[in-house]
């Protein structure tokens, strides 16, 4: 079973207005909330990072789930399971990664519980005020996607650094690229504090090209987009947004790579090569795939 069928499951049985975003808009509080989980051997291996490391992208992930919703980020709290070879130590240096990592946020609690891996769970709470948030339902027929133009540049990057752990290689930009991922913190806010239509945005942990299907698929719209090397790549953590064409003026650092067109048969074309199911894709399926 994939992702995608899980998720259709949970929504038959929720029912809830919150599930299709990355984060939960609760518009009466002024907030956003999000969830991310890590596992050992799915998500991460020992012996490619340090805990340093770790927490550092522990928290970046779940950072930038707030960064897509157009939020500020502001608590964070961490679970963390743990083995019993697992030291003071890694704790620490675990901490002072996380710590690094906040961009503004301040980590307010969270649970520690014994394990037999290490089992990462973080919520991450971001603030509303003043910003428009997102959803990836937003998009709509003329509007524009873009992306930051340092995000164009680094698209691919993380997935050809972990071909680099996995393959033994030593290219450690590459690597940086994959265990402490930037983010498109100034993207962000540049959006969410100066738009005033409705608009999409998504992070690109799946990949690019799953999120431009994605905010596809829930606008009922078809995606056009260029095609270049990193679109089907993962664990990039920028971001995509599709915006209104006036609201470009208000833009500048950004590489706009596609439009939206009224919904037709396929659902996101690249480049010449047209997607119907998402599956085409071929991208990561977390229930199948081991690092």
């Amino acid at each position: 079973m994939k992702e995608l069928d899980f998720l259709n499951i949970i929504k038959k049985h929720i029912g809830s207005d919150f599930i299709g975003d990355d984060c939960a808009y609760l518009k009466d509080l002024g907030i956003v909330v999000s969830q991310d989980s890590l596992a050992e051997d799915i998500h991460f291996r020992l012996d490619w990072c340090s805990p340093y490391q770790l927490g550092y992208k522990a928290v970046t992930v779940n950072i930038s789930d707030i960064l897509a919703s157009g939020s500020e980020p502001m608590y964070i709290t961490i679970g963390l399971s743990l083995p019993a070879s697992a030291d003071e130590n890694f704790i620490d240096e675990f901490y002072k990664g996380a710590k690094s990592a906040l961009r503004g946020a301040k980590i307010i609690g969270g649970d520690i519980t014994g394990s037999d891996k290490v089992y990462i769970s973080i919520t991450a709470i971001g603030l509303a005020k003043g910003r428009k948030i997102s959803s990836r339902k937003n998009a709509k027929e003329g509007y524009a996607v873009i992306v930051s133009k340092d995000a164009f540049e680094a698209f691919g990057k993380s997935s050809a650094g972990l071909k680099e752990l996995m393959n033994g290689g030593n290219n450690q930009s590459l690597i940086k690229a994959h265990l402490e991922p930037v983010l498109d913190e100034e993207f962000s806010r540049n959006i969410s504090c100066c738009i005033k239509e409705d608009y999409a945005m998504m992070d690109t942990s799946d990949g690019l090209a799953d999120a431009l299907y994605k905010i596809a698929e829930a606008s009922n719209a078809t995606i056009d987009t260029l095609e270049f090397d990193g679109i089907f790549g993962a664990e990039d953590y920028r971001l995509v947004a599709v915006v209104p064409e006036d609201f470009l003026a208000n833009m500048k650092d950004f590489v706009r790579i596609g439009t939206v067109l009224q919904q037709e048969d396929y659902v996101l074309k690249i480049g010449t090569k047209k997607y119907y199911k998402y599956d085409e894709l071929g991208l990561y399926n977390h229930f199948e795939e081991k690092i």
